[in-house]
């Protein structure tokens, strides 16, 4: 691009999308056109006063600051209309019209599956994601989320491990990481798929960003997997929003009793699919990734795998005892008649072994085996 300004000055009005490019007689207009645009003009599309001003009166100080962030190494700025523009991101109503990424642009053209879930889950939430996310990456598919804590981090994670691609979609600008526990994290993203933003710098991870960033993670994939989400979770949001681009939905069920399985239980009632394996998104998707790795898949990962090597009876009787979901030591006291000193003890190896995970408020709960 021998001049990224103009693109830039599209980026910075927030309220723009390709949706207004779109004429009521099928027609599109050209984005660089509007710069020459008057303020009734603009207005007329839809624009926002902040937007107007935006398009009206570049921010030549912010601008500059985002020709800074594209000197350095890896980094793109992806525009519509450009062939390395995602072609499933093109489709959503309101994609954006600059993509500013870090890492590798080809990857956001991969089929992607993005897993999405709580920044707070069980560990065997947690576990699934990663085991998910691993198989998945392993088969040819990208995974795509958004670089939360919890859920989102484990999916990456579980690409990683898996040796594929993994895209993350921050809620800010990429010349700042959002949560910095995932500084590290973000540079291997970087290094083995990309960081996407349609956010320029200087933008901090605000609340009202995180609903645009979810329809990017849902618009670059051809499916979204819900792991563990409570009924307010954001990954509802991802989630409807994959459902209202006709992108298929799917989810992991758990325990009656979990609230963090209420919100995947509440989207498998609405249509979602239910996952107890790969397989199951496989079959689901099978047309929409002919050509990639996939046939050559390994063999599925199950959902509730926590199978492992042969326990002593007194640690299968703990561990039936456990269940899914978190119990405390005097739960299973009473559960067990074992005496509290001794399924202290059991846990602890449990936990070292990497069969148990401890929770907030003196809780454990099960973990998927170690493979």
């Amino acid at each position: 691009m021998d001049d990224p300004k103009p693109w830039l000055t599209l980026a910075r009005a927030q309220s723009l999308h390709a949706g207004h490019l779109r004429r009521p007689d099928g027609s599109s207009l050209e984005p660089l056109a509007l710069l020459g645009d008057s303020r009734a003009a603009l207005a007329g599309l839809g624009l926002g006063e902040a937007s107007i001003e935006a398009i009206r009166n570049p921010a030549a100080e912010a601008i500059a600051a985002d020709e800074r962030w594209l000197a350095g190494p890896a980094r793109r700025l992806v525009t519509w209309g450009s062939p390395d523009y995602p072609a499933l991101l093109a489709m959503i109503e309101d994609a954006p019209l600059v993509l500013f990424v870090e890492g590798d642009v080809a990857a956001l053209s991969q089929p992607q599956l993005a897993i999405v879930g709580s920044r707070n889950p069980t560990a065997i939430g947690r576990d699934t994601a990663t085991q998910f996310a691993r198989h998945l990456a392993t088969a040819g598919l990208a995974i795509t989320s958004g670089l939360a804590l919890g859920i989102d981090a484990a999916a990456h994670r579980g690409a990683l491990a898996g040796r594929g691609s993994t895209i993350a979609v921050l809620g800010c600008g990429l010349d700042r990481i959002y949560p910095r526990e995932n500084t590290e994290l973000a540079r291997e993203v970087a290094a083995n798929g990309a960081l996407v933003s349609d956010l320029p710098t200087g933008n901090a991870p605000l609340k009202h960003n995180f609903p645009r960033r979810n329809r990017l993670i849902s618009g670059l994939a051809v499916g979204t997997l819900v792991v563990e989400a409570a009924l307010q979770s954001g990954s509802l949001i991802t989630a409807r929003l994959a459902g209202d681009q006709g992108r298929e939905v799917f989810a992991i069920p758990g325990s009656i009793h979990s609230p963090l399985s209420r919100g995947c239980h509440r989207l498998i009632r609405q249509g979602a699919k239910l996952v107890e394996s790969a397989d199951d998104i496989f079959m689901e998707l099978g047309a929409l990734l002919a050509g990639s790795r996939l046939a050559a898949r390994p063999e599925a990962t199950d959902a509730q795998e926590v199978s492992g090597p042969a326990l002593d009876k007194d640690y299968e009787i703990l561990l039936d005892a456990l269940g899914f979901e978190p119990a405390g030591v005097d739960t299973l006291v009473a559960r067990t008649g074992l005496k509290a000193e001794a399924i202290a003890s059991m846990l602890l190896i449990l936990e070292l072994d990497g069969r148990v995970a401890q929770q907030p408020g003196g809780l454990f709960c099960r973990r998927l085996p170690r493979k």
